[in-house]
């Protein structure tokens, strides 16, 4: 029999203590090299402190008139930024409601609802369960792809916890609530606003707010505008998941419930002065890259004068309908025209061929004190042809020219009733051949005041 006295209980319990902190320390240091690893290899590529300091959305960029009206909107996300105090409470609680029940609570993570979505996707062996917070949301809208795989789950969760340690909550929620995407072409609450019920968003009822936010879970699939009664579904699934955490009343719920949707989607705006606008939007982007239009969210103002725009746009269809007229009356069937329809062609030359030929034409109205443009129209239709024959067309100025001609003549001491000849010339080239310029009727008036020259619009008079 082994008799242990106090002393020796005492050294080996000490012994038992010292290399169960020895195996601790090496798990721990295991733990964290692991750890560290993970950091390292999943935290390459990840938004730096400065890109998280410095998050800025896509936003509209707006072209006006001379005036102050609308003329187009650019945007590869139609977007407006609002502040978290224009956004109506109730708006925020469904969203957080339907969400993230603990966003006011947790740290960028809800560890639980992680393993509780991963066990009810392995067992449905699909994705059934997101297990997401608004901020790992916000993560991946605004630096992950939407690739559903392991590497971007833990990046996201990673820069949700950079986020969260950079924001505020107030900050994340209306970050996130500007980022989202609501369907229709809308991305944040203040454009959906405006596109469902045609109100900002402050404006917004209390019904109406619980439908933005049950747009989140997929906008297309729960349009109110292509599907309203899956719509209402979801909305009334979201106010009673608003009933069960306490964020309203039993009797509030089933007054909400009870009302309809409260839609009012927005007009399409109609586009006007086309060929301005895409001659602005070629500038922009020539100028400043496409940055300017589809992410900047600036305010272009040009000098179209939309009153005049629309003056000019009557006159020009008018003109142009009555210039088709004429062509159509004296169009006459050509010996060439003929052989295409013979008897003997018939068959082989598609009706399609025979192209009814189309005026087309160009207008362009600049303020000469200067060079604003006041009004522009660069053909008949632009939803044909977006070919701007008013720039883009590059043709010699021709008669266009002569009044600079006439003034620099005048400057230098000619008169209105001085005599010039109409009469042939010819002029060398520096080619080394001759050039005869002819009038636009191939005849001449001899001797002609510049006057008359330039009334009648003479060619060799001028020259």
């Amino acid at each position: 029999m082994k008799i242990l006295f106090p002393d020796h209980r005492r050294g080996k319990m000490r012994v038992y203590i010292t290399k169960f902190l020895r195996y601790l320390a090496i798990c721990s240091l295991i733990y964290l090299l692991v750890l560290g690893s993970i950091l390292v290899y999943f935290g390459r590529g990840l938004p730096s402190l400065e890109q998280l300091e410095r998050i800025k959305p896509k936003l509209i960029t707006t072209l006006y008139s001379a005036d102050g009206q609308i003329l187009k909107r650019f945007a590869e996300e139609r977007r407006e930024l609002v502040s978290y105090e224009r956004i109506p409470p109730q708006l925020i609680n469904a969203v957080v409601a339907v969400e993230d029940e603990r966003f006011w609570e947790h740290w960028g993570l809800v560890p639980s609802a992680i393993i509780r979505a991963a066990f009810a996707n392995l067992k449905a062996r699909r994705i059934v369960q997101g297990g997401s917070t608004i901020t790992q949301q916000l993560a991946r809208n605004l630096f992950l792809s939407q690739r559903i795989n392991l590497t971007r789950k833990i990046k996201e969760a990673l820069t949700a916890v950079r986020i969260e340690r950079t924001y505020s909550k107030r900050e994340i929620v209306e970050m996130y609530l500007n980022q989202v995407y609501f369907g229709h072409g809308a991305w944040g609450v203040q454009s959906a606003a405006r596109l469902y019920f045609s109100k900002d968003v402050e404006d917004l009822s209390p019904t109406q707010c619980f439908l933005l936010a049950a747009l989140l879970k997929a906008p297309s699939i729960y349009s109110p505008i292509d599907y309203p009664d899956r719509a209402l579904m979801r909305r009334n699934f979201v106010i009673e998941r608003m009933r069960r955490v306490g964020m309203i009343s039993d009797s509030q719920a089933q007054e909400y419930k009870e009302s309809d949707l409260e839609l009012n989607p927005r007009a399409e705006m109609a586009e006007e002065a086309p060929y301005f606008v895409e001659y602005v939007r070629q500038e922009l982007e020539r100028k400043y890259g496409s940055h300017i239009l589809y992410e900047d969210g600036v305010s272009v103002y040009t000098t179209l004068n939309l009153r005049l725009q629309r003056v000019a746009e009557q006159v020009f269809q008018k003109e142009l309908a009555r210039r088709q007229q004429i062509v159509d009356r004296q169009k006459e069937m050509t010996q060439e025209d003929s052989s295409l329809v013979s008897p003997d062609s018939l068959e082989a030359v598609p009706a399609d061929t025979l192209k009814k030929r189309v005026v087309q034409g160009a207008l362009i109205a600049i303020d000469p004190s200067n060079g604003h443009i006041l009004a522009m129209l660069g053909g008949r239709d632009f939803r044909e042809s977006k070919f701007n024959r008013a720039v883009q067309a590059l043709r010699q100025p021709g008669s266009a020219f002569k009044p600079f001609v006439y003034t620099a003549a005048v400057d230098n001491g000619y008169r209105p009733t001085d005599i010039i000849l109409d009469s042939a010339i010819t002029l060398p080239m520096a080619d080394g051949t001759w050039w005869r310029p002819e009038n636009y009727d191939r005849r001449f008036l001899g001797p002609i005041t510049l006057r008359e020259a330039l009334k009648h619009s003479r060619n060799v008079a001028t020259i």
